[in-house]
C-alpha cells in the first residue's frame, strides 16, 4: 500500500503565500515523478505543477509565482504559492507516480485526499 498525505492548505488573503506538502509512504521502490493538481467548483482537475528527474513543469496560470520542489529521500513534495488570487481558489491534490514494492514494476499513480486552498479577495 502506498499513502499520499497532504498539509498546508486553508485561507490567506490575496497576494498572500502559502506552502502545501505531500509526503509518500508505504512500500516504495521509487517515485518517478510528483506533482500537484487543482480542482475548483464546476472545473476539470487540472494540472498546476509536475516534477521528475528531468526538471519542473508548471500551468502557465501560475508560472513566475509558485515553485515546485521535492526532497527524495523523503518521498516529498512542496508547492510554495506566492502572490494568490482568487482565482487560485481549489481542492489541491497531490499526485506521485510510484513503483511499489512487490509489483508490479511499473509507476502507478497515486493520488492524496485533497487540501483546500481559499485565496479571499
Amino acid at each position: 500500500q502506498v499513502q499520499l498525505v497532504e498539509s498546508g492548505g486553508g485561507l490567506v488573503q490575496t497576494g498572500g503565500s502559502m506552502r502545501l506538502s505531500c509526503a509518500a509512504s508505504g512500500s516504495i521502490i521509487t517515485v518517478t515523478s510528483m506533482g500537484w493538481y487543482r480542482q475548483a467548483p464546476g472545473k476539470q482537475r487540472e494540472l498546476v505543477a509536475l516534477i521528475t528527474g528531468g526538471g519542473s513543469t508548471y500551468a502557465d496560470s501560475v508560472k513566475g509565482r509558485f515553485t515546485i520542489s521535492r526532497d527524495n529521500a523523503k518521498n516529498t513534495v512542496y508547492l510554495q504559492m506566492n502572490s494568490l488570487k482568487p482565482e487560485d481558489t481549489a481542492v489541491y491534490y497531490c499526485n506521485a507516480a510510484v513503483v511499489k514494492g512487490g509489483g508490479p514494476y511499473y509507476p502507478i499513480d497515486h493520488w492524496g485526499q485533497g487540501t483546500q486552498v481559499t485565496v479571499s479577495s
